[in-house]
């Protein structure tokens, strides 16, 4: 017993000393002799960290002895590494000079590998978007923020603020959406509602290019989108915080979010709440389009702490959306919209009586609107285990969707989901071998879906079991860093049978398990299937310079079919379209091949990126008919529409060219090109249809962007970090799309003309008040439609007045944004 006493007492001995060393590494950071505000320092290989304050000053405070190297990076200067030696009880003071540099290849990336790894090399094509690039451009919702700044990738959307992301002329369930790692779960299938997350708390966005299954498994074929929420870096025992203001000329959408921070002896928490709220958008040819007001809610937290052995974090967020359903009903001869009062199926266009002006200019919801909630916690956690180290996240999501489409009845959801999601995330970083790095993981989830207390039921309530493991490597052999792995998953789909039938009470349907009479119907027959896949990727990056790459990498990804894809059976009111699984379908293999070239060089930036994408199994909607020719109307007034499977190819390259001459440094110059095609290779389809089905659906066109920015260097008074923007988004004609059934029509090119500046006001002390950004997107209130809005088709007559068909874009908007730091 003396023995145990004595042992704990020295083990407790040993861990007060560890754990009461005061050792401190501080500095300032600076450049050209001028504080470089906000620039990160962290000790590579460890959790220790800070964030230098306003006058470039940092502190990283209870390091144990040993030694260690420092990184300093910020945005827009080349990166510092200096290697340390720290003793007991030592402060160790270090004068950081940091130089100028557009080139971002060492900026550290977290997304599609395995472990922090620095962009140069990584084979795959990864694209960064900060918080300062968001902030300049108006952004309507946390999708539109990213893709303007990111060649390839594109968005279908149904009004300003429901955006679903395209990677490469892929979307839904083949981009996979991260919340800081955590995959988001909620009805990705649908069309009528957008990403639920908050788009004032996002630090950063990574976007993978390409399959990123070996990492993430099943829904990350085209790629992934990594949105990473703020983490607390700023002087210690300090409240940190900002208050940011927004407001938008078109729709009257008003924006308004405040954060705190704290960070103390490496315990770190944080707290958002944002809002936005917004009319109906307008144009020149539509007016007020009805049915596209919003309101939106966020809150999220975190805290958690950073020591010697690790970190572990907690994450919660709230999500709540009020958005309108437009249905584009209209008067024949004005054009103005009207809306449904009768029941669907049993009302005439003629009985619509018109929206009158108060109701298209109001931030009041229209009765017939979705709502839309989403709650996420989970854990992140970090543990070094000697020279190798240990990552496991576990979370918990729930996304409730309701869509209010009865008239008679407004406050009876149509619509009512309920999908419960448990994650999990573990993996394994080995220790570096001979300078082989390894690792393995296993991750996936499991869900649950339920209908509630609606009246229609487009997909059964099921259980999903997913799981997946892989292995990663990657090694660098003199200038060619090489990296690849391998990757099984298995997902599991069961459900029991599923009855409809009429509830005498309310007078709408019901879903039943065990039937209560002879007039249900069976909408969901059983189901229990299991789906498997083998992916990996093999890749490589020439260092021909330090400036100049090549990067090739090919790569197998994997998908199990969607729950609509295989089970769907019933309208879905918000598109008007009656959706049919198929219960054969395979899974989705594809054969990516990416080719890259990069240079950063003294007075420009260029890359070149190609793409060839080979698809099995290929899942795709084709509208149905009858034997004899005829289209299947299951529901009145709705189109019915059953999945199919074929091969499919898509091809294509993304280019860059940004200047910014080193004798001009005021100027830059940037300019992107995009580049998709997308092949049906349903050979049996072809030759019925021709041309129409040669092509895919939701394939943007040439996009083209090109920005003319001047920066200020030096202070103007009590502004600094000034510059002006002039911008022209070029989008080219759409001739080649899938035409089957009228699925998509040709859709005509047109140029966006953009405007903007920004600065940062300051006291007598040098010290930000606040930031501003003014834009003018659309300047010369161009009426266009993109092949990728819905909105575009939803049109009740063959043909109009003014000879426009569908609902058109947004016109001119401004915004004006405020960020006030304290």
């Amino acid at each position: 017993m003396k023995k145990y006493i004595l042992l704990t007492a020295v083990f407790l001995a040993l861990i007060s000393k560890v754990f009461a060393q005061n050792n401190q590494i501080s500095g300032v950071i600076t450049s050209e002799g001028k504080p470089v505000s906000y620039a990160t320092a962290v000790l590579i290989k460890t959790t220790f960290g800070a964030q230098a304050d306003s006058a470039g000053a940092f502190k990283i405070n209870n390091v144990p002895a040993g030694r260690y190297e420092l990184q300093v990076s910020a945005i827009g200067f080349q990166r510092y590494l200096k290697k340390l030696d720290v003793a007991a009880d030592q402060t160790v003071s270090v004068n950081v000079e940091l130089y100028a540099s557009n080139n971002n290849l060492k900026e550290v990336v977290v997304t599609g590998v395995s472990r922090a790894t620095e962009l140069r090399k990584s084979p795959v094509a990864i694209a960064v978007m900060s918080k300062k690039e968001m902030d300049m451009n108006v952004n309507n919702n946390i999708v539109d923020a990213v893709l303007k700044g990111v060649p390839g990738l594109s968005a279908v959307t149904t009004g300003p603020n429901v955006s679903k992301p395209f990677i490469r002329g892929l979307g839904y369930n083949r981009v996979l959406t991260l919340y800081n790692g955590i995959r988001q779960e909620g009805q990705q299938w649908g069309d009528e509602h957008g990403i639920e997350i908050d788009q004032y708390g996002i630090e950063r966005a990574e976007v993978v290019k390409g399959p990123a299954s070996l990492i993430y498994g099943s829904d990350a074929v085209a790629g992934v989108i990594n949105f990473i929420p703020y983490v607390p870096k700023g002087p210690e025992g300090k409240i940190k915080g900002d208050i940011t203001t927004e407001y938008h000329t078109n729709n009257g959408m008003i924006g308004a979010s405040g954060g705190l921070a704290y960070n103390k002896n490496g315990w770190k928490s944080a707290f958002r709440v944002s809002g936005k709220s917004a009319m109906a958008y307008k144009n020149q040819v539509d007016g007020r389009v009805y049915g596209t007001a919003y309101n939106e809610l966020n809150l999220s937290a975190m805290t958690g702490f950073e020591k010697r052995w690790g970190s572990s974090y907690v994450y919660a967020t709230l999500y709540n959306n009020l958005q309108e359903i437009p249905d584009g009903s209209r008067d024949s001869l004005t054009r103005r919209f009207t809306r449904q009062i009768f029941e669907s199926g049993k009302d005439d266009i003629k009985d619509r009586p018109l929206v009158s002006g108060k109701d298209l200019k109001t931030y009041t919801i229209n009765p017939l609107h979705q709502r839309i909630q989403h709650y996420r916690l989970f854990t992140r956690n970090h543990f070094l285990l000697g020279k190798g180290d240990l990552t496991a996240l576990l979370g918990f999501q729930q996304s409730v969707r309701r869509e209010y489409n009865h008239p008679t009845t407004p406050n009876q959801p149509g619509l009512y989901v309920q999908l419960n999601t448990y994650n999990y995330d573990v993996k394994y970083n080995f220790p570096e071998w001979q300078g082989l790095e390894s690792t393995i993981g296993v991750n996936g989830m499991y869900q649950m879906n339920r209908n509630l207390d609606g009246t229609d039921f487009p997909i059964p309530d099921y259980n999903l079991l997913d799981i997946g493991g892989f292995l990663f490597l990657k090694k660098s052999l003199g200038k060619v860093d090489i990296s690849g792995g391998v990757r099984y998953d298995t997902r599991s789909w069961n459900w029991d049978d599923q009855y409809v039938q009429q509830n005498p009470e309310t007078g709408y349907d019901k879903l039943l398990k065990v039937p209560e009479n002879s007039n249900a119907v069976l909408q969901f027959p059983s189901y229990d299937r299991n789906f498997n896949g083998i992916s990996g990727s093999l890749g490589a990056t020439y260092n021909i310079s330090e400036r100049l790459l090549l990067k090739a990498n090919v790569s197998r990804g994997y998908r199990a079919p969607n729950i609509t894809e295989i089970g769907s059976n019933g309208l879905d009111p918000g598109a008007h379209i009656v959706y049919l699984g198929n219960r054969e379908f395979e899974p989705e293999f594809s054969l990516q091949t990416d080719m890259g070239f990069i240079g950063y060089l003294k007075d420009l930036d260029i890359s070149l990126e190609l793409f060839n994408n080979t698809i099995d199994n290929y899942i795709y909607q084709a509208r149905l008919y009858d034997d004899s020719g005829n289209p299947v109307v299951i529901v009145p007034g709705n189109f019915t529409y059953k999945y199919q499977q074929s091969k499919a190819q898509l091809f294509g390259a993304e280019a860059s060219l940004n200047l910014h001459p080193s004798g001009v440094k005021w100027l830059a110059f940037n300019n992107s090109l995009a580049f998709i095609r997308g092949l049906n290779k349903n050979k049996a389809l072809i030759a019925i249809e021709g041309n129409a089905a040669k092509y895919l659906p939701f394939i943007p066109p040439v996009h083209g962007r090109s920005e003319l920015r001047f920066s200020i260097a030096k202070e103007l008074g009590l502004l600094s970090a000034t510059y002006f923007r002039a911008e022209v988004d070029y989008y080219g004609a759409q001739n080649k799309f899938y035409g089957v059934d009228d699925t998509e029509t040709a859709t005509a090119g047109y140029a966006l003309f953009n405007l903007g500046c920004g600065t940062t006001v300051n006291n007598r002390n040098k010290k930000p008040m606040f930031q501003v950004f003014l834009q003018v997107d659309n300047l010369f209130d161009t009426s266009y439609q993109s092949n990728l809005n819905r909105l575009k088709y939803f049109e009740y007559y063959a043909a109009s007045p003014n000879g426009r068909s569908g609902i058109y874009n947004m016109g001119r908007n401004g915004s004006v944004k405020v960020i006030v730091p304290f």
